[in-house]
């Protein structure tokens, strides 16, 4: 939508932005020996851990150290001057999230779901973490709300249904995007080519995109966390 966008994996013990972007097995880069630099793939300004690590090797990490790794990658990145800053956290409400919410201030946090309860359920905890920590909720997505069959067209729900409409009433917060489960986003990330930037690509993705930068719009800076 015209903004200069970074996006900075936080999912420290699973990074998949590298292979999302078609950067897989690349590593991280210093002009400086300090420093490190961001990437630019598909218009995006990129880091994740997966950079410094080889894609087969685990972070074996206790949570004070995936945090120390979290605030060096946010402050030792050379990001240019950006419109906003993504950051696409694990799942869950620990070291990670706090380390994000108190240490980094975030201007919002976005919760991505799927309907059914036991997914529901870690995304309300997520959703109290962050008004515990005032890092204003700024929508849910509804991720894999349906599945519509190629052949005769019905409509499947999976996972349930309207279960991001009820946390979103319970906490008084607007449901940006219901999301469809779409085996091209699949096929697209797994060869590292964003379904977004395909043409004729869903527009929902699009208008998510617009939705969520009017609700960053009542915020000053921009860095949003993805939980």
């Amino acid at each position: 939508l015209g903004h200069k966008v970074g996006l900075l994996d936080a999912d420290i013990y699973g990074p998949s932005i590298p292979l999302m972007f078609g950067v897989e097995g690349e590593s991280a880069e210093s002009t400086d020996t300090k420093t490190m630099e961001a990437k630019h793939c598909h218009g995006v300004f990129l880091n994740s851990i997966g950079f410094l690590l080889p894609a087969e090797s685990a972070a074996i990490w206790r949570g004070p150290m995936a945090s120390r790794a979290l605030t060096q990658m946010v402050n030792e990145t050379n990001w240019p001057e950006l419109d906003i800053l993504l950051v696409d956290m694990p799942p869950g409400t620990g070291d990670i999230q706090l380390t994000m919410s108190q240490g980094i201030q975030c201007d919002g946090a976005l919760i991505v779901t799927t309907p059914q309860n036991v997914a529901l359920a870690d995304a309300e905890k997520g959703i109290n973490m962050f008004n515990k920590v005032n890092t204003p909720v700024l929508g849910i997505v509804e991720n894999m709300s349906q599945f519509v069959c190629d052949g005769c067209g019905k409509v499947h729900h999976l996972f349930g249904t309207d279960g991001g409409e009820r946390i979103a009433k319970r906490h008084q917060v607007p449901v940006l995007a219901h999301l469809p489960l779409t085996p091209a986003v699949r096929e697209a990330a797994d060869v590292g080519q964003p379904y977004v930037l395909q043409e004729n690509t869903d527009q929902q993705y699009r208008q998510l995109a617009f939705s969520l930068m009017m609700q960053l719009s009542k915020h000053t800076q921009h860095v949003i966390a993805l939980a």
